[in-house]
């Protein structure tokens, strides 16, 4: 779950349902709250406002109702080249049924004693708006559609739905997601009273809201979306987390020594429920519930693992629909030194790992895709900050991700390169300077172990140079010197790749501390 900087996000989302309780919630919590009126605000349109739009086409109303007496009805095209209705049926004549940029179009029916409705197709440039036609004795509107029947529907045709505001997306634009309790639609583009776009503010919606809205579906790069919708109606939520505080402080993330989280809660509903998810009950708990449930208390335990977070439901009810608010729980976690096959061996999650290794391969330099290898193993990191180079030593912070069912180190971030070594053969690196600040990468096969306490081993390549090498750890901060050639089974014939310094001992070349990056068995 993300926060900025200074932990000060608060992040909540809320839904609506119809007499309909979350089932995978185990910890719940009920507190009665003073019943309050319910304050609504409802925005009115006319048959002339703007509620549909296309890229290429766009008319002035989501369908044509004709009255049941016979008569006319006049809607507005606004095309950006040239347009034809199609599929128009027998009982209605269409004028124009083709044209070019705006035009004025006009659907005529003589008196009928049935109802009759259909759909014409308005086509320009590619995009197809799917227009509803209607004749019936009383005026009609669009029914009300589940968002389960919105994702199960048709593109080009206009729905109609009714749910809470989960999430915005843009203030401006009125991005945003409803939820009716069947499923969740996205709103790409919300018009404001008058019909115009990027006025989202005006018409007061907030996160919790119940939204009566319509607009035609479309679906860009897979993603199912009402555009431009037209707001009818928005009920404001009866249940809000106003904010949280932790030790007085405005922010919703919890300090890895544990501690106390309040969230202020508006209520005008018949109640409260909290519920806590299976997941955070081991360490997240209600403490108190102040001043008939307006503050509610949480608790959560020191935390000695990675970063961690949940999200809580606030629940209330009106009698018959049921309100809810949600907000996003975090706490910081220790930061955990970890092998690259240690990281491998963990679960996908929140949790942070510290990983040091020799940069193997780079794929993109610029946005942090790379290669990092220790000596139990190699492991992609995904877009880590920092710039690093190829053979450089690094020490990087992550999460455990995965990329189609492969490990990988995600949300990564540099945090020290500890050194830029140079590839060199083993002959070049015995006639080099002796340095303490110059590293070297080797490849050899070892052909003595001579102490396996402290790891001094010889190697060679495959021309038969030799190098010895003074002291072989697995750890680059070398507080682990000792037996790391014993435990980990590292045996003659084996082939090392080690990081080292260049020194000598009574005119002898020698590798000195080095550490190990890799480990290829004898076969």
């Amino acid at each position: 779950m993300p926060w900025d900087s200074a932990g000060m996000l608060l992040s909540v989302s809320s839904t609506f349902s119809t007499n309909k309780r979350t089932k995978n919630m185990k910890l719940k919590y009920f507190f009665p709250m003073v019943i309050a009126a319910l304050a609504t605000f409802v925005t009115s349109c006319s048959d002339e406002d703007v509620v549909s739009y296309l890229d290429n086409v766009r008319v002035t109303s989501s369908y044509v109702a004709l009255p049941a007496e016979g008569g006319s009805t006049s809607i507005d095209v606004t095309a950006s080249g040239d347009w034809t209705i199609s599929d128009i049926p027998e009982w209605v004549t269409v004028s124009p049924t083709s044209g070019s940029g705006n035009t004025t179009v006009t659907f005529t029916a003589p008196a009928t004693s049935k109802s009759n409705e259909a759909y014409v197709t308005i086509e320009c440039n590619g995009d197809k708006q799917m227009l509803k036609v209607m004749q019936m004795a009383e005026k009609v509107e669009l029914a009300v559609s589940t968002c389960a029947e919105v994702n199960k529907g048709s593109d080009n045709v206009s729905y109609r739905i009714k749910g809470a505001v989960t999430k915005i997306e843009s203030t401006t634009y009125g991005n945003m997601y409803i939820n009716d309790g069947t499923g969740e639609v996205y709103i790409y583009g919300t018009l404001d009273a008058k019909g115009a776009e990027k006025n989202f503010s005006s018409l007061g919606i907030e996160v919790g809201d119940v939204v009566d809205c319509e607009g035609p579906r479309v679906t860009h790069n897979g993603t199912i979306e009402l555009k431009n919708v037209t707001v009818n109606s928005i009920t404001k939520s009866l249940i809000k987390v106003d904010s949280t505080y932790v030790a007085g402080e405005m922010g919703n993330i919890l300090p890895l020594e544990g501690g106390e989280l309040t969230a202020y809660v508006s209520c005008k509903g018949k109640g409260v429920s909290v519920d806590i998810p299976e997941d955070a009950k081991d360490w997240l708990s209600i403490a108190a519930i102040r001043n008939g449930g307006t503050e509610v208390v949480f608790k959560a335990a020191p935390n000695t693992g990675g970063d961690r977070s949940t999200t809580i439901t606030f629940t209330t009810t009106d009698g018959k629909n049921e309100y809810s608010s949600k907000v996003d729980i975090a706490q910081k976690g220790a930061i955990v030194p970890v092998s690259v096959a240690d990281f491998i061996a963990t679960e996908v999650g929140n949790a942070q790992y510290r990983l040091t290794g020799l940069v193997t391969k780079v794929d993109d330099a610029a946005s942090g895709k790379y290669y990092i290898s220790d000596y139990t193993g190699q492991i992609y990191v995904y877009k880590a900050s920092g710039t690093v180079a190829l053979n450089d030593v690094v020490t990087i912070v992550g999460k455990h991700a995965e990329y189609k069912g492969t490990p990988q180190v995600g949300s990564g971030k540099l945090e020290e390169i500890c050194a830029s070594a140079e590839p060199i053969s083993l002959a070049d690196f015995n006639a080099a300077e002796d340095s303490n600040d110059k590293f070297y990468v080797l490849t050899g096969k070892i052909t003595e172990i001579a102490n396996d306490k402290y790891g001094n081993v010889y190697i060679e390549d495959e021309t038969g140079e030799k190098v010895y090498l003074y002291g072989v750890y697995g750890d680059w901060t070398g507080q682990n010197k000792q037996y790391f050639i014993k435990d980990n089974a590292i045996a003659v014939g084996d082939t090392i790749t080690v990081v080292t310094i260049k020194t000598s001992n009574k005119n002898a070349p020698q590798g000195k501390n080095a550490v190990c990056f890799g480990v290829k068995k004898a076969e």
